[in-house]
């Protein structure tokens, strides 16, 4: 059982910046708590303290910390080391990244083992093989010499969870483990934990932005507001009945449908009977297969699908990244610029938000003074100031960086802004923003959006139209509450399900 008391976190140095304050939760054998709260709210590095994977030279932490009794505070390192990845185990949102990439598969979920345990090497094996097999990985014996890059992201992320269950520890932490997933495989990721905490009698501490995800896996909820927990109870009483204004406003949030029309007929862009294909040397795959569909000037519409149906080829046809090997592409108005999920990977982090966004007219040939006038202009309509010119990407929010992505795009004056996975990896009021900011640019200057994204709530919150894709083929088209309330096509109606499931 996992008890924390009073527990309060403050970062050391001149201003002794406090991060989370008098946080109160228990968490029991086999539920699953779940702790809600936008970026900057305190849950991660709250978590971060359990699992003792704070630096206690920078950070000054009163309070207690309880697993089955024992205060984890008093600890050295050492003694830290010991009950880390033995009876304290942590799943993180990017498996990619947690996942050594020279290690085979098998090895990377017998390491705990090997530190913790004095079992044979067959035997380590044998109980990773089992591990694998309980996360529902089919073929463990093919996996286990596999490496990180041969799996899809739900099965990386899978393996992250036979790695921490093979030891079978009391207590499990998910910080954001589902966050880069589709709807689909995020469902199945979700069933999986809340089985493996009942089955193997273990407390989950489940961290997540994503309240349609916190409702479908726990049992209880914290909502964190500036490093307090401002509300916690049981899920269904603190959605249905939420006491606390901040918790009100989350739950409006994601209820909220923007009921917004195209405001022009004029079409921007057009596929017609696209096929696409990825070649490497004489080999040949075919992606995408007889696309064709339509954007209208001012029209956000929508593609959702799972990964690796074919959404992000899409965009790549659609901006000319990836030439088509058949079928047409018409373009209407100036080039289609794209927006991506991760800015910290599209923006270059050595440099500041000025020369990021100066970047495009410097390559036109655009004077200085005409840039710098652009820049400043382009500002105000994504909700950025003067002074965040100067800084570099890192030095900004999740949400910041977004606007700065947007702000990249838009100051090239396109007709279409393809925007793929945008608010997935931002929590849900920096999401409601960046999507209020997506319908407001629409509106003020009738800009069109081809929208990707493998959440079906926040196609229905934003697209007038959706496009359903699977296995490179669209399945179905139309209005997006039809689709969503009356789908035909059988995958769809799999889709909408989970999306009902995770709402």
């Amino acid at each position: 059982m996992l008890e924390i008391r009073n527990l309060s976190l403050t970062f050391t140095g001149n201003r002794g910046f406090e991060v989370v304050d008098d946080m109160n939760l228990t968490v029991s054998p086999g539920e699953v708590l779940g702790i809600v709260g936008e970026s900057g709210s305190g849950k991660t590095t709250a978590a971060l303290a359990v699992a003792g994977l704070l630096d206690r030279k920078k950070v000054r932490m009163e309070g207690e910390i309880l697993l089955d009794g024992r205060n984890l505070l008093t600890l050295s390192e050492a003694g830290y080391r010991e009950i880390r990845g033995r009876e304290i185990a942590m799943v993180f949102q990017e498996p990619i990244s947690s996942l050594d990439p020279l290690m085979p598969i098998g090895r990377q979920v017998e390491e705990a083992l090997l530190l913790h345990t004095d079992l044979s090497p067959d035997a380590r094996r044998a109980a990773a093989l089992k591990a694998l097999s309980a996360v529902e990985l089919d073929a463990p014996e093919a996996l286990y010499g596999k490496f990180p890059h041969e799996l899809s992201g739900g099965m990386c992320q899978r393996v992250m969870l036979a790695a921490a269950i093979v030891t079978h520890p009391g207590l499990l932490i998910c910080d954001e483990p589902t966050t880069a997933l589709d709807v689909s495989v995020q469902a199945q990721i979700l069933r999986l934990i809340r089985r493996l905490a009942q089955e193997n009698h273990m407390a989950v501490l489940f961290i997540s932005h994503d309240l349609g995800v916190i409702r479908m896996l726990c049992d209880r909820v914290a909502v964190m507001q500036d490093g307090r927990i401002v509300e916690q109870g049981d899920t269904e009483d603190v959605f249905l009945h939420p006491q606390d204004p901040y918790t009100k406003t989350l739950v409006a949030e994601t209820r909220r449908r923007a009921d917004f029309r195209p405001s022009e007929t004029e079409t921007v862009l057009r596929l017609s009977h696209v096929h696409a294909s990825y070649k490497s040397g004489r080999n040949s795959v075919e992606v995408l297969h007889d696309i064709s569909f339509s954007v209208q000037r001012g029209e956000i519409l929508g593609l959702v699908g799972e990964s690796g149906c074919g959404k992000s080829t899409t965009a790549r046809v659609v901006t000319g990244i990836l030439r088509q090997d058949f079928g047409t592409v018409e373009r209407h108005g100036t080039q289609p610029q794209m927006v991506f999920q991760n800015p910290l990977s599209s923006l270059n982090p050595a440099k500041t938000v000025e020369w990021i966004l100066e970047e495009p007219l410097r390559v036109k040939g655009v004077p200085k003074a005409e840039r710098k006038a652009a820049v400043r202009e382009i500002l105000s309509h994504v909700g950025l100031e003067e002074e965040h010119l100067s800084r570099r990407p890192a030095q900004l929010s999740g949400g910041q960086r977004q606007r700065v992505a947007i702000a990249a795009a838009l100051i090239q004056k396109p007709a279409l802004i393809v925007a793929d996975e945008p608010v997935s990896a931002l929590d849900v009021t920096t999401q409601q923003q960046i999507l209020e900011l997506i319908l407001s640019l629409k509106r003020e200057f009738g800009i069109s959006y081809l929208f990707i994204s493998h959440d079906l709530g926040v196609i229905y919150r934003i697209c007038d139209r959706v496009l359903v894709m699977k296995e490179g083929r669209i399945v179905e088209q139309g209005p997006v509450q039809e689709i969503y309330h009356n789908p035909k096509d059988p995958y769809t109606k799999h889709l909408a399900s989970l999306a009902g499931e995770i709402q």
